[in-house]
Formats: C-alpha cells, structure tokens, sequence
C-alpha cells in the first residue's frame, strides 16, 4: 500500500512543483506574472499549503483521477514546465502613436492571457517581451535587432505606423525573424518588402478604399477633396482613394497633405475648392481632435459632405465638446467602435477580455475612449501565430521558415472568437489579409453602420509572390 501511494504522490509533486513556479506565496496574498486584469480572474489559487493542494485532489476514485478531473490546470501546468515562447512586441508607447500603442498594448495582454488559458501554444507559455520604438523608424530597427540578439524571441509583432514598419522590415529580413505587423500600410502587400514580413490579421488602406470609394461616390458626391497625413500611411490613402474614385466618375479636385506632428490646421483649410462636394479626411497622431474641432468651426453649419476615416477620432470621445457638426457625417470603421444591433458573441467576448464596454471607452474609466477600429488586429494577428506554430509544430529559432510558410498556406479565417472582427481571407502570396470594411454614421452623437462591404469589394490583382523569395 506505501508503494502504491508513493507511485500517486509523484506527479503529484510534479504539478505542485509546477504550480509553485507560478505562484508566489506572501503575507498578504498571491502574485501572478504579468498578465492582464483577465487573467488574474482566470487563476484565483484558493490554496495555501502543500497539504491543501493534496487534500483537494485526492477526492473520489484517487489522487490522480482528481489530477485528471481539472483539465485547464493540468495544460497551464505543463506549460509552465517549458520555455516560454518569445513574442517581441514592437509597441508605440510613446511618439505619435501613443495613444494607439496603449491599446495595442492592453489587447496584446489579454490575448495572450487567453492563449495561456488554453494551454500555451504547444504546451509552452507566451511570454510578450515588449519594447517601446517611439513610433520612429531608426529606433524600430532598433528594438527587432533586441529581440533576436538580447531577448531571443521566436518572432516580432505589433507595429501599427507604416513608417516604422517600412524602416524595420529589411532588419527582420536580415536576421530572419517574423515579423507579423498590424499596420494596415500597403507596403506588405506591394512587394516592397521581404518574406519575413507579413499582415495576416488586418486589412490594408488600398483594399479598404476600393471597397468604400462606390459607397462614397454614390452616396455622397464625386468632387472629393482628400487632407491626408505627409508621410506613407497618408500617401497610400492619397494614391489609392484618387484611383478609386475615378473609377466610379469622380474625381480628387485637391489634395492637401499635413505633417503627422502639426497642431494646428486652420490654415490648410483655405486650401479647399469651392465646388467640393465631399471632403474625404484622415488624420493621425496627438493632436486629431484639434484637427476635428477646427474643422467645424471652419465650416460652420455650411460643411460639405464628410466622409473620415476613425484614424482622425480613435481615442477621441465623439461628445466631446466642438465635435458637434460631426452628426450626419460618416466614418469608416475597421471595427465599429459601438457595440450594434447584430452585435455578434464573439464582439461580445473580445470586448469582454480586452475590457471595452458596449461604447467603445474601457469598462474601468468611461473617459479613456478605445483604437477599437484598429486594436483588434493584435488580437487576431496572435492567434494567427498561435496557430501557425501548432501547424509546423514549432520549437525554436530553426522552426521559423516553417512557421512563415505554414501561414502561407492559410487561406479562409471565419469570423469566430479568435477572429472577432469578422471573416477574413488571406493571401499567402502577397502576406496580406482581406476582409469586410464597416461605413458608419454619426446620429444622436453614436456610430451607427450603415454598410458593410463584401470582402470581394476589397479585391485588388497582386503585385508579389514573397512565396517564391527564399528564406
């Protein structure tokens, strides 16, 4: 009898062992690696001694089937036995696209709170190693050369402003690490590149633009006038809108580019024809909602048609004060910020993990106002690499060609908790994403949508095969 309780205490000791590494015990309480608010909920130890972890699990028919009975501990537990799997997150925690990084940020956490809920990603804890670039390029390169050479991470993610991702992709191409970006720039897609670049969870502003411009053009009027950011974001909406709206018979009659670090704008808009039909805007960094604002005090009750991208009001309350000329206007939204009427369960789950409420603000302080058009590519992108990893069974650094073209191969991604956004398709070949555009207005100072493309309306003829490129 000795014998056979001996032969049940050791993986009993295994598991305990496994839980200590994780848990931590002090005086006034117990401390959980970093993780989100989520998953402090999800891990609540209601043990506090050796003896108590066995007493709960010696229940019924033995040690071990109690061992087997608590599924979700046992993955944890394994998992916390392995080396962590390394994501460097590449986050704008400063610069100009701050306000954006904070939520990427909150995002990133909770989605890899979830992953390690479920097990890890072949059976190995996620591990973010994160590192703030200033939304600048130079220190974009910067911070991948850290993870592969100092922090060892498996793969890079998380980059949204299309400058950084353009000055740090040659980096990544050179030291061979995935980098996954959430950036919506169409330099992935271009070809411009290399084929350790990919943007498999967010659609990109070419795509997104071809599928709104007959929206726009029927709807609202065919004399556009475009005020965009200077640099490649803005010009990718400037080439690729201009283009768009031609086709359906109208036309760009100006083209009035700002600096991403202006503070001011009255001055620009002198520059807008008369005969303006629509004004079509997007603007970007620390100073949007003066941007908004001086817009309506320039127009007054006599504006033209307005038709914006949610880049020139993410993190901004659209009751704040001055924003009132918005209503009526139209916003497109690459995932509306107010929860809908068809509000789908996995809208409702994200919201949940990542801690927005039905209003787009988080649950904790109304006032702090979500990127919720954009965040939930970080969401998406994460389990895209969770999934590709399992596919090639992924173990280290020599796995990553591997890995890179086992999400190539991916092709159809329903609309599911792990892609709560919506369906997407992607193309292995041109590492680029596609998926539903979402056009809002604003009524009774809410986002309301009003349409909602088909993913084919974002179809455009590819312009590289990274497949063909070797590692």
């Amino acid at each position: 009898m000795l014998a056979v309780q001996r032969m049940r205490q050791k993986p009993l000791d295994k598991l305990f062992a496994c839980i200590q590494t994780h848990f931590t015990a002090k005086a006034t309480g117990w401390q959980i690696r970093r993780g989100t608010e989520m998953a402090k909920k999800l891990i609540k130890p209601t043990f506090d001694t050796r003896r108590g972890v066995l007493q709960k699990m010696a229940v019924g028919a033995g040690a071990l089937a109690g061992a087997s009975a608590m599924p979700g501990l046992m993955r944890y537990a394994q998992a916390q036995s392995s080396e962590p799997i390394k994501i460097g997150f590449q986050c704008h925690r400063t610069g100009i696209g701050a306000a954006y990084g904070r939520w990427y940020e909150r995002t990133s956490d909770a989605a890899v709170a979830r992953i390690n809920d479920m097990g890890g990603i072949n059976g190995r804890p996620v591990e973010l190693v994160i590192e703030d670039d200033g939304t600048d390029p130079k220190r974009g390169a910067e911070v991948l050369e850290k993870f592969a050479k100092q922090s060892n991470c498996d793969v890079a993610f998380g980059t949204l402003f299309s400058h950084v991702v353009i000055g740090s992709a040659p980096t990544a191409g050179e030291l061979k690490l995935p980098y996954f970006v959430v950036s919506e720039g169409h330099h992935v897609a271009s070809g411009m590149l290399n084929r350790y670049t990919l943007q498999p969870g967010i659609t990109d502003v070419r795509s997104q633009v071809i599928a709104m411009a007959p929206f726009v053009a029927d709807n609202l009027g065919k004399k556009v006038t475009m005020i965009f950011p200077d640099f490649a974001f803005g010009h990718d909406h400037r080439d690729y809108f201009s283009a768009a709206i031609k086709e359906q018979g109208g036309e760009v009659i100006e083209m009035i580019a700002i600096p991403p670090t202006e503070t001011s704008f009255t001055k620009y808009f002198p520059k807008i024809p008369r005969e303006t039909e629509v004004i079509y805007h997007v603007m970007v960094g620390p100073a949007v909602l003066t941007f908004v604002k001086e817009m309506g005090e320039f127009f007054g009750s006599s504006k033209p048609e307005i038709f914006g991208f949610i880049d020139s009001l993410e993190a901004v309350d659209i009751n704040s004060p001055g924003l009132e000329f918005l209503e009526g206007t139209y916003f497109w939204e690459g995932n509306p910020r107010y929860a809908q009427a068809d509000q789908t369960s996995f809208d409702k789950n994200y919201r949940e993990a990542v801690g927005v409420n039905d209003q787009g603000s988080s649950i904790t302080d109304p006032t702090d106002i979500s990127t919720y058009a954009h965040m939930f590519g970080c969401w998406e992108t994460l389990n895209i690499i969770k999934k590709g990893m399992e596919t090639c069974d992924y173990k280290g650094p020599d796995d990553r060609p591997a890995l890179i073209e086992a999400v190539e191969a991916m092709t159809d991604m329903p609309a599911s908790d792990d892609h709560p956004q919506g369906t997407k398709e992607f193309n292995g070949k041109t590492h680029q994403a596609f998926g539903h555009q979402y056009i809002s207005q604003v009524k009774d100072k809410k986002l309301n949508v009003v349409h909602t493309t088909p993913i084919e309306a974002g179809y455009y003829p590819d312009e590289v095969d990274y497949t063909k490129q070797p590692f």
